[in-house]
């Protein structure tokens, strides 16, 4: 008789916890090998921890919405004729919900230094004040630490916010209500009846590029006007989370978007005499997507100052050229998947990598690290129709570049015979840039070199 002790598996590199979203199995369930036991997520990617053995499942220690740590163990399954139950060696433990993952609007994922849990006393569990009178050996989620880290709460502060987590330990209600409480305390006085108490201005906080900015979950948005035939819809895990990641990068970055009009004539006609042969001799289709993103890629070793990000007052340069491209999924969130080292591979090699990372990314098999550590955008509008926007900077990037779509449109060619006019495919590019560190010039120069790649773009290359 046996007992396996299934354990939360580390799903990328950056990746220190991941948030319960669905348990397929129950206690005294029977399970096969390589069956799901839960569904999990970890920012925007869902994935499925499959059952290590054949077996009986046995204890469930956490709970849908419970975030867990890498490592931590989460259920147990009992094998060679075990009876489903409790064991001395697993414990059954109570969790309470701690936080839904949250992606940090302004990296991605950020790699979090995360501290080893310590061991509370049992008399001290029960009062997480009592432990957390020098906050020196208490433990904070990267969650909750992030949090406290954007609203400006020291070390000595957080120490002081009781905690109704397992072990006493902080969790994102408590450490919301805390922040809530802080910022409307003023309010509590009452005011003269003559004259209405003055609403709580929250007081500016800095984010993690040291830009003031206030606590975006305090705000409640425009007044509300509803009528009875309104309905009213909850925001879906990965809405929340775009929703706050778009928030903070227009507080976090000074948006300015500079517009370019591009001949891509000579690349859609290539495009339109290969794409056959291509799809014969690789499986697959050849989009502009991946034309686009070599033009970028290329763009960037002329520019290297595009591919930063900014701490604080500090500039940092990135060594490679990850490109993002963002995808609208089917549900209609948007997700960005990376193509890693875009400047190492050639037409082909991106092309495989877009309708890799595009197609899992429909179905919901991305990998964690895959949506990681972008340093450039790149969002196709023209996939919708639209001839061009004015796309939010991805952080903690200082540039998206805006791709519309292609229309034959009437140019003007200058020939040695004169000028004539002729059909072209036409299409605009924009490109939206942080100016505290992107200027006008160096904004410009990079998007007219993205444009001069491709209207010279090589038509006698083969694929």
């Amino acid at each position: 008789m046996a007992q396996i002790k299934v354990v939360m598996p580390k799903m990328g590199e950056s990746v220190m916890e991941a948030t319960i979203l669905n348990w397929v199995v129950q206690p005294g369930d029977s399970i096969e090998m390589d069956d799901t036991l839960v569904e999990i997520a970890t920012d925007k990617v869902d994935s499925e921890v499959p059952s290590p053995a054949d077996g009986v499942v046995g204890e469930i220690f956490f709970k849908v919405d419970d975030v867990v740590p890498v490592g931590e163990v989460i259920c147990t399954l009992l094998t060679d004729g075990d009876e489903a139950g409790a064991s001395d060696d697993a414990p059954t433990r109570e969790v309470a919900p701690e936080a839904e993952a949250v992606s940090n609007g302004a990296e991605q994922s950020v790699v979090q230094q995360v501290q080893e849990p310590v061991t509370v006393p049992a008399e001290a569990s029960s009062n997480g004040s009592e432990k957390s009178a020098t906050g020196g050996d208490r433990f904070y989620s990267p969650l909750v630490r992030n949090i406290a880290r954007q609203e400006g709460i020291g070390t000595s502060e957080l120490a002081r916010v009781s905690g109704t987590g397992r072990d006493g330990r902080v969790t994102k209600n408590d450490i919301l209500t805390y922040i809530e409480n802080r910022s409307t305390a003023p309010t509590e006085s009452k005011a003269a009846p003559t004259q209405p108490a003055p609403k709580a201005t929250p007081k500016p906080t800095t984010n993690n590029n040291g830009a003031a900015i206030e606590p975006l979950l305090a705000e409640t948005g425009a007044a509300k006007s509803l009528s009875g035939g309104d309905e009213i819809i909850e925001m879906d895990r990965m809405r929340k989370l775009i929703a706050e990641h778009m928030v903070k990068s227009k507080r976090i970055s000074p948006h300015v978007t500079s517009f370019l009009e591009i001949d891509v004539t000579n690349v859609v006609n290539w495009r339109n005499k290969v794409k056959a042969e291509y799809q014969e001799r690789h499986g697959s289709k050849i989009t502009f997507t991946p034309i686009f993103i070599e033009a970028i890629a290329k763009a960037i070793r002329d520019f290297p100052m595009i591919n930063v990000s900014v701490d604080g007052t500090q500039i940092i340069v990135k060594k490679d050229i990850n490109v993002g491209m963002a995808a609208a999924l089917p549900s209609g969130n948007l997700i960005v998947p990376v193509i890693k080292n875009a400047d190492r591979l050639n037409l082909v090699g991106i092309t495989e990598a877009v309708n890799d990372l595009a197609s899992r990314a429909r179905n919901n098999q991305l990998k964690p690290d895959e949506i990681q550590g972008g340093t450039f955008t790149m969002t196709n509008v023209g996939t919708f129709g639209n001839t061009s926007g004015m796309p939010i900077i991805n952080q903690p990037q200082v540039a998206i570049l805006s791709v519309g779509a292609i229309k034959k449109k009437p140019a003007v060619l200058e020939t040695e015979h004169g000028d004539v006019i002729a059909v072209r495919h036409m299409m605009y590019l924009s490109l939206s840039y942080d100016h505290r560190v992107v200027d006008g010039f160096l904004g410009g120069s990079f998007l007219r070199r993205v444009g001069d790649y491709l209207e010279q773009f090589d038509t006698s290359q083969r694929v």
